[in-house]
């Protein structure tokens, strides 16, 4: 048992001999790193380390929290009698508890990199000046930066829980972007590009992600308006990764008890098309979303959330899942202390067989959106309005940039009229989409 875990199991076994019912206990180790560089100049340098424990108590079916910084025993005692104190006077819950059952998946999931904690300051810096200079450096339209990053993060978690079980994990990941300024006949455009993963081996090298945030910026150079009309719209991955984000909330159990949801009393029913198949799965060895156990001491598991266009489950922790009268599927999620909420392990859609380009291929007239600005979506009619930039498809091929448009339409419908998902699904971050195709979407624009 290492001493993180000794703290941990000793603030449970204190807060059951000072009359909790049940208790567990979670506790953040982490050092991050950060720098941004502008124009070759280090603007910003942060390192800082933290540790922090929290603690929640059930005495009965009456919940309270508490949290600390101070891990001596004075601390932690005084955290778990903090806690004890609020549990006192809060009102009793019939859904409050633990879950039935607790567990930790043995295998190797690839969680931690020892080359990020070895990789020293001047090494981070060197490889954000070298992306942004890549970027700089690529056209003669690039005049500009708002700058290159370099974060990493170094973290151990521990839980630990009254009925017994203790289990910790050790996790890593960095990420590099960069964001040229591209100018020419008046307009001024910008735009980034971004690598991360848990290894050191994952991310892109500094060339690549810079010259691909000059690809990104150039081409949005002199964009035109467009006219309000009804067309076809792709995502490209980054902007499908939004509308991934809608529906995680729409399937989350807070939202279905709540009757916050859209898909609130749809199990088994075809709620996409055919087309889409959505995946949560906190398995996936070296993925950002994945981990032995999920914040309740639950073992990670995979869930097919949608098949072939039919709702097969929700996504849900032990509060929800007892409100639902389901088992939890270990989505608890929350930070060091609380009661637990919905947090997806790596939520993606299923690749499909057609690449970006094949994809675009079939659009005669329509829009590949690139980013999206302000996207509002209500989860519990599905209405759906973003403002957005892309690039207009003529004849099945990128003509020229639109700008000042707006993209309208309901979620409920956008999921059944999704006709293609492209075969370029990549990890980018815990929610991934491959590109994405709607079959039609109202476009406002002049």
């Amino acid at each position: 048992m290492t001493h993180l875990e000794e703290i941990a199991a000793e603030a449970v076994r204190l807060a059951r001999e000072l009359g909790a019912t049940d208790s567990e206990c979670t506790l953040v180790d982490g050092d991050e790193f950060s720098t941004n560089i502008r124009m070759g100049d280090v603007e910003q340098l942060k390192q800082a380390g933290s540790r922090s424990a929290g603690i929640r108590v059930l005495v009965g079916k009456c919940t309270g929290s508490s949290y600390t910084s101070d891990l001596s025993k004075e601390g932690i005692r005084a955290m778990v009698r903090g806690a004890l104190d609020l549990a006192k006077i809060t009102t009793e819950d019939d859904h409050a508890g633990m879950p039935d059952e607790f567990g930790a998946l043995t295998q190797d999931l690839r969680l931690y990199d020892d080359a990020i904690s070895k990789l020293e300051t001047a090494a981070k810096i060197d490889s954000a000046t070298k992306a942004e200079k890549a970027a700089l450096s690529a056209d003669s339209r690039i005049q500009n930066s708002e700058g290159a990053s370099f974060d990493s993060y170094i973290g151990t978690r521990v839980f630990a829980n009254s009925r017994g079980f203790l289990s910790s994990y050790r996790t890593s990941s960095c990420g590099m972007s960069v964001v040229p300024v591209a100018k020419q006949n008046g307009s001024m455009e910008r735009d980034y590009w971004h690598s991360a993963g848990r290894h050191l081996s994952n991310l892109e090298a500094p060339e690549v992600i810079g010259a691909r945030a000059a690809e990104r910026a150039l081409r949005r150079l002199n964009p035109r308006k467009a006219a309000t009309q009804r067309v076809p719209v792709v995502f490209e991955p980054r902007t499908a990764r939004s509308l991934l984000g809608d529906l995680l909330d729409a399937v989350s159990g807070t939202s279905i008890y709540r009757h916050a949801s859209f898909l609130t009393g749809k199990l088994g029913e075809k709620v996409a098309s055919e087309s889409l198949t959505v995946i949560d799965d906190a398995t996936m060895p070296g993925l950002f979303g994945s981990c032995p156990f999920d914040d309740e001491g639950v073992i990670s598991q995979r869930t097919v959330v949608i098949e072939r266009g039919v709702l097969k489950s929700y996504l849900l922790n032990s509060y929800c899942a007892r409100k639902l009268n389901l088992k939890s599927t270990g989505n608890a999620s929350r930070g060091v202390t609380g009661n637990a909420g919905i947090g997806p392990g790596n939520f993606y859609i299923e690749a499909g067989q057609l690449t970006e380009q094949q994809i675009l291929a079939t659009v005669p007239n329509g829009l590949y959106v690139t980013e999206l600005i302000g996207a509002s979506t209500s989860t519990v009619t599905g209405d759906y309005s973003s403002g957005a930039f892309g690039i207009w498809i003529e004849n099945g091929e990128l003509a020229y940039p639109v700008s000042e448009i707006t993209i309208a339409g309901n979620l409920k419908q956008m999921l059944k009229q999704i006709v293609q998902v492209g075969s370029n699904l990549e990890f980018r971050g815990s929610v991934a989409s491959p590109t994405l195709m709607i079959e039609e979407m109202t476009i406002s624009g002049q």
